[in-house]
C-alpha cells in the first residue's frame, strides 16, 4: 500500500514538516553504498518524508557528505535539511557549520542544533561570552542557518538547565531534540519534565530514539510500528527514525499513514507491557 507521509507545523517557525524524519547516522553506514544511500534519500524526498536529520560528526563527514549528493539535480528545494555541530566554542562551531555547509554543498542549513548537551557545562561553554551560540548567531545573520536547536540523550534535567541558560541570555530556541519512546515514560523521563515546558512555549518537539537504538525490539514487546505510534501520539513536530533500507523506509511510511490518536486505554496498555 503506498502511504501517504503526514505533515505538522514546526514549533513556531511555521514550517511543514513531514511527521517522521529520515535519521543521518544510519544514512552514512560502511555497510550502505553512497548509491544505495542516495536512492533511499531521494525515495523519501519524492515521496513527502522532508526532514532530513544529520551531524557534523556522523560517520566522519560521510553522512553529510552522502546527504549533499542525494540533495542535487534538483532535490534540494523538496528537503528540510538539519545538522548538528558539537563545537563548544565560537570558533570550533564556527569552523563546523562551514565544513558542514560545503559537505551538505548547499548554501543555507535549514535547522542548526548544538548536539549532545548532556553535561551542564555544555550549556554553560555554549552562552559563554566566546561560545558556540555566537557562532550560530553571526551565521543566522549571514544567511547561513534559518533555526536554532539544541539534542541531547541523557538528562532531562539538563534539558531544563539549557532551556533556563537561554532564557537568561533572553534567547529562545527553535527546537529541541531528545528521546521520547516507552522506556523514557518510566525512569527520569523527558516526556515528563521537558515536554510540557515546550509545549507551552511553542517550541518545536523532535523526537528521536523510539524504539531504543533498536533494543526494544529484542524485547519483542512491543513492535517497530508500536513504537512510531507511541512517539507520534506525543505532540511531536518529527519522529527522526533511522532509515538503512527500502524496507525500513516503507516501515516508516506505514507507521505515520496508519497512525491515529492513541486513548488512554491504548497508552496505559503499551507502558504497562514496558514497565
Amino acid at each position: 500500500m503506498n502511504y501517504v507521509m503526514p505533515t505538522r507545523i514546526l514549533g513556531s517557525t511555521g514550517e511543514r514538516v513531514s511527521v517522521i524524519g529520515l535519521g543521518g547516522s544510519h544514512i552514512g553506514k560502511s555497510y550502505l553504498t553512497s548509491r544505495e544511500a542516495t536512492r533511499l534519500i531521494r525515495s523519501a524526498l519524492d515521496r513527502g518524508l522532508n526532514f532530513m536529520d544529520n551531524s557534523w560528526d556522523y560517520n566522519e563527514g560521510e553522512s553529510e557528505t552522502r546527504l549533499g549528493r542525494a540533495l542535487k539535480e534538483g532535490y534540494r528545494h523538496k528537503a528540510f535539511v538539519m545538522t548538528k555541530v558539537d563545537g563548544r566554542t565560537k570558533t570550533e562551531a564556527g569552523r563546523q557549520i562551514n565544513q558542514s555547509l560545503k559537505r551538505l554543498g548547499i548554501d543555507h542549513i535549514d535547522l542548526l542544533q548544538h548536539h549532545e548537551i548532556i553535561r551542564y557545562e555544555d550549556a554553560d561553554r555554549i552562552f559563554a561570552e566566546d561560545g558556540a551560540m555566537r557562532a550560530f548567531e553571526d551565521a543566522r545573520k549571514a544567511g547561513k542557518i534559518r533555526y536554532i536547536g539544541f539534542t541531547g540523550h541523557k538528562d532531562p534535567h539538563v534539558h531544563l538547565y539549557m532551556l533556563s541558560k537561554a532564557m537568561e541570555h533572553r534567547f529562545r530556541f527553535d527546537t529541541v531534540q531528545m528521546p521520547l519512546n516507552v522506556l523514557d515514560a518510566h525512569f527520569r523521563s523527558f516526556a515528563t519534565h521537558v515536554l510540557p515546558l515546550l509545549v507551552k512555549d511553542k517550541i518545536g518537539v523532535l523526537g528521536m530514539k523510539s524504539m531504543g537504538g533498536g533494543v526494544l525490539l529484542k524485547s519483542k514487546v512491543v513492535t517497530a510500528i508500536e513504537c512510531l505510534h507511541y512517539a507520534l501520539n506525543l505532540p511531536t513536530s518529527v519522529v527522526i527514525t533511522g532509515i538503512d533500507s527500502m524496507k525500513i523506509l516503507e516501515q516508516a511510511f506505514e507507521a505515520a499513514g496508519t497512525f491515529q490518536a492513541m486513548t488512554k486505554k491504548q497508552v496505559d496498555g503499551l507502558l504497562a507491557r514496558t514497565a
